[in-house]
């Protein structure tokens, strides 16, 4: 700019020298004589003008031929000169043509096309960040993974292209369910850029799955620093993470070390259901239950659940069943209208032989409301106030087809489990299991002859199921006529159902008795 800025000043400071001149030529009364080699000419004033011009237009001319002299033998030389830069130029943009069409092609589903752009792109601007990833992904999309791979090899031999070759790589591992090597690569990804949210999600996912508990809370200490997640669910996944591991630690007979890790996720979450149940087992076991039902009670305060209602049966196993009615009020007194409340009320009186009671506290929950539970625990009420056979197989035979209770059900794949783990079995994704009903959940009910532990006989308003029951009657040998313990029918209920994830009151049951 500045020496653009000199030539335009240089140029008009020669047109206003040359205008002045030429007034200053035409205003002489004379002219202009030259002498050269004995022969003198001489020029009037307008001969004066025109002989000036000429001499400057031919100067012009001789300095430019001078210098194209000069670039051509600059050129023959190998420097560089407006030559090359015009064919450089005209190769870059045939170049930079061929990436599009390219990348075009790539998103058309055109994958060879896009290669064979991506091989003249490269030959034209010698750019590899640009065209080798073009290759490995029109490779990819064509199926071609050795090709692939190839191409992001060679993007990790460049600074700036490393990340994306990683990247690559750790994708074609985890494509080919190769997870040790993925989580490798996906650790050198997290290195190269701490703040990738999608390696930093792959790589904790990852971690986890290994049972890597101290490296995901690390990655997931970096989420937190680098703004890639919410204080609270930071908070609530680091209490999964300790959660794991405290299961990890109790798997290995370390009971210490697990109760440690369990009382730290309970208290980074306090409304994590299965770390209130491991930290609450963890204070009986220092003999400290005053922190267990603290633990429990907070718990339950946000989510009644059956565990909880376990793990404090669990604080005074010895009581009597209207000791443990009266100790209970501290969590049937919260959640009045919540269905296992009722039903764990409901559970306690039937215990403590207050049928009536326990008819009360169930309230119209099984008929509004019914769940295999629910319907069970009818029946157990139905027996002990002394009913027909009739009506308890009844209700018995409603429990059978009726929806399951909640349970531990993974909300990326829909996977029921049958109890809490931090990571998916079968879709390897953390922390996705939530307390709930399944989106189907009558699909794992047995049904036909499985249920014939439950149903012998045949009451009014035979079933299907019931139909089935008689064909093989005389395999099933568990009458229910006699002196069996009221809660003798909810315990088959669990026994029908043992493909299927268990009810949970079983825990509750045993130790209620």
């Amino acid at each position: 700019m500045l020496w653009t800025l000199i030539k335009i000043a240089i140029f008009l400071g020669i047109v206003v020298a040359g205008t002045w001149a030429t007034g200053a030529l035409m205003e002489a009364d004379g002219g202009i004589r030259i002498a050269v080699a004995g022969t003198e000419v001489t020029l009037g004033p307008l001969e004066s003008v025109i002989g000036l011009i000429l001499l400057m237009v031919a100067s012009w001319l001789l300095f430019r031929i001078v210098g194209l002299i000069v670039a051509f033998i600059r050129f023959a030389l190998g420097d560089t000169t407006a030559i090359n830069r015009f064919f450089d130029r005209r190769r870059e943009r045939r170049g930079y043509d061929a990436l599009a069409e390219g990348m075009m092609a790539l998103a058309s589903g055109e994958s060879r096309l896009a290669m064979s752009k991506a091989d003249k792109a490269e030959r034209l601007l010698e750019r590899p960040e640009l065209t080798t990833l073009l290759t490995a992904q029109a490779a990819e999309q064509a199926g071609d993974k050795s090709k692939a791979t190839q191409a992001y090899k060679r993007l990790l031999k460049d600074d700036k292209t490393r990340f994306v070759g990683v990247r690559g790589l750790m994708k074609q591992q985890l494509e080919d369910g190769d997870t040790d090597k993925a989580m490798k690569l996906a650790e050198k990804a997290f290195a190269l850029k701490p703040k990738h949210i999608e390696t930093q999600d792959i790589l904790l996912e990852l971690q986890a799955g290994a049972h890597d508990w101290a490296g995901a809370r690390r990655t997931l200490g970096a989420k937190l620093k680098h703004g890639g997640l919410p204080r609270d669910v930071h908070k609530r996944r680091d209490a999964v993470l300790a959660l794991g591991q405290a299961k990890d630690v109790a798997d290995e007979n370390k009971a210490i070390e697990a109760r440690e890790a369990a009382i730290e996720a309970n208290r980074l979450s306090p409304d994590l259901i299965p770390a209130a149940v491991m930290a609450a087992d963890g204070y009986i076991a220092d003999g400290k239950p005053k922190n267990a039902m603290r633990v429990v009670k907070k718990a339950w305060s946000v989510q009644p659940h059956p565990d909880l209602a376990a793990a404090f049966a669990r604080i005074k196993p010895n009581e009597t069943p209207k000791e443990r009615l009266a100790r209970f009020a501290v969590l049937t007194g919260q959640h009045l209208e919540n269905p296992e409340t009722k039903m764990l009320k409901a559970e306690l009186l039937i215990a403590a032989e207050d049928f009536p009671g326990a008819r009360s506290a169930l309230g119209d929950l099984a008929e509004k409301d019914p769940s295999t539970r629910s319907l069970a625990i009818m029946a157990a009420i139905e027996k002990g106030s002394g009913a027909d056979d009739a009506v308890v197989k009844g209700w018995l035979a409603r429990a059978l087809t009726a929806p399951r209770d909640p349970q531990w059900v993974c909300d990326n794949c829909q996977k029921a489990h049958g109890g809490w783990a931090p990571v998916c079995e079968n879709c390897g994704a953390f922390d996705t299991l939530s307390w709930r009903q399944t989106d189907n959940p009558s699909a794992a009910l047995p049904s036909g002859a499985e249920m014939l532990p439950l149903i012998v006989g045949q009451i009014e308003g035979p079933t299907d199921e019931l139909e089935d029951a008689e064909l093989v009657e005389d395999e099933a040998e568990t009458p229910m006529e006699g002196d069996d313990d009221v809660n003798d029918d909810e315990a088959n209920v669990e026994t029908a159902n043992a493909d299927a994830p268990p009810v949970e009151e079983t825990e509750l049951r045993k130790d209620v008795k």
